[in-house]
Formats: structure tokens, sequence, C-alpha cells
């Protein structure tokens, strides 16, 4: 096989493994690497949200198993992040590759920040708020459709700032992403998924 082939896999292994515990990253990850082979930002962000597809079905389903999913958080951000990912896949499909390329590896780079700091950070203890879920959900579909990662980074990290419990906010976002990552696709122009080939 292909040594890139062994390269992904391994990349995507690592990914989903601190993706199902954080409840964040695997986009992130996935995606820079994509970049790093010289992949679209569309192509990439397209290949890793099919690829989330399955990912976020199986962590969704294991964290449901294991009751991990607060029902209430799925229903105030699933149906605004579903939204803010046709708008971003939207954005991203009509913007010249080339352009949006230096952005995208700036984004992820400040979301490997967020995470890093995220994890370390003992959040204060506060009561659970509910305001403001739909606008949360809305922007990480939307930062996560342009940068092919945010989603975790952005919803999980705000909402368990919120004071909400961390098993049942990982729980919750990772079943959410699979109903985000199966959104209605926009088609991709032809020169944004092909401005920049893979060298």
């Amino acid at each position: 096989m292909d040594e890139s082939w062994w390269l992904f896999f391994f990349v995507g292994l690592f990914a989903q493994l601190v993706d199902g515990a954080l409840g964040m990253a695997f986009g992130v990850t996935a995606t820079s690497v994509m970049l790093s082979f010289g992949t679209a930002p569309a192509q990439a962000s397209a290949m890793v949200h099919i690829a989330e597809i399955f990912t976020t079905a199986a962590s969704g389903a294991s964290h449901w198993w294991h009751g991990n999913v607060d029902w209430t958080i799925v229903r105030r951000i699933a149906i605004p992040g579903t939204a803010g990912g046709i708008l971003g896949a939207t954005l991203l499909s009509n913007v010249d590759g080339k352009m949006i390329a230096p952005i995208v590896t700036v984004y992820l780079a400040l979301m490997g920040v967020l995470i890093l700091a995220r994890a370390i950070r003992k959040f204060a203890t506060v009561e659970p708020t509910q305001r403001g879920m739909p606008v949360v959900g809305f922007s990480g579909g939307v930062l996560d459709a342009v940068g092919g990662g945010g989603w975790g980074p952005i919803v999980t990290s705000t909402l368990a700032g919120a004071g909400h419990v961390p098993r049942y906010v990982i729980g919750s976002v990772n079943l959410t992403e699979f109903v985000v990552t199966s959104r209605p696709r926009q088609p991709s122009s032809s020169r944004s998924d092909w401005a920049i080939s893979r060298r």
C-alpha cells in the first residue's frame, strides 16, 4: 500500500481517539494533514466531513450507550449547527482555494492553541445556563465547515465553560456532530476544489 495511506490511517485513528475522549480535535488534525499534502481547502473539508459521518456515528452511539448524552443540549444545537454548516460549506465552495488556504491554515493553528488551552484550563464552577446555545451551535457549524475543524473546540469548550457537566457536553456534542456532518452539501466549484492540486 501507499505510505500516505498508512499515514492517514494512523492520523485518523489518533485524531478520533482524542476526539472521542475530549469532544474535539478530529477535524483540526485531519484537515491540517491534508493541507500539508497540498489538498485544496474545500476538498479537504469535504473529505474530513464525509469521514466524520462514520466516526461521529460510532462515537455518538458509544456515548449514547454509556449514558453521556443530554438531549436538551442536542435539541438546542443540532438545527443551528446544521444551518451554520450549510452556510460555511457554501462560502468555502465559492472562494478561490489559493486565497482561502492561508486563512484556513492560520485558523487551524489557532484551533490547535485553543484545544491545548482548553485541555489545561480548570473551569470555574458556575450555574449551567442554556442561553446562547443556538448561537454557539451556529458559530461552531460555520467555522467547522470553513476550516475543516472547529465544531468540538468551539461548542464543547464553550458549553463546558458555561457550567455544563463535561461528560454530558462531550457526549452530546459528539452525537450532534453526526447530524451536522450529515447535512446537505453545496456542490463545490471546480476552482475551489482544484485550485491547489496535490503536489
